[in-house]
């Protein structure tokens, strides 16, 4: 897990060219498929209160939704901050400062 954690904080440095908001999405769109790991890691993250905040059109976010790839994401907790992004929460955002 260790292996995985270190992985996972090198690729969010990277920036990736592709995001949702270039075809008009309002959601995030992960394609990559997931390891076994990632979803373990996504189910205990889940487990212990662990919420990810992130906006569709965001690189960034868009990078480390890959990294756990799309069966890990939707075990996560994920609250859309955008204003106009699909289930958006963005008064909670705003209230946990993200």
């Amino acid at each position: 897990m260790k292996r995985l954690l270190i992985t996972l904080l090198a690729f969010l440095t990277f920036p990736n060219i592709y995001s949702s908001h270039l075809n008009n999405q309002r959601k995030l769109i992960v394609t990559s498929e997931s390891t076994k790991e990632s979803i373990e890691l996504a189910k205990y993250l889940k487990n212990n209160g662990v919420v990810k905040y992130s906006s569709y059109w965001c690189p960034n976010c868009l990078n480390q939704s890959e990294l756990f790839g799309k069966q890990s994401y939707s075990e996560l907790n994920v609250v859309e901050c955008a204003r106009d992004g699909r289930y958006s929460q963005t008064q909670l955002c705003i209230d946990k400062k993200n």
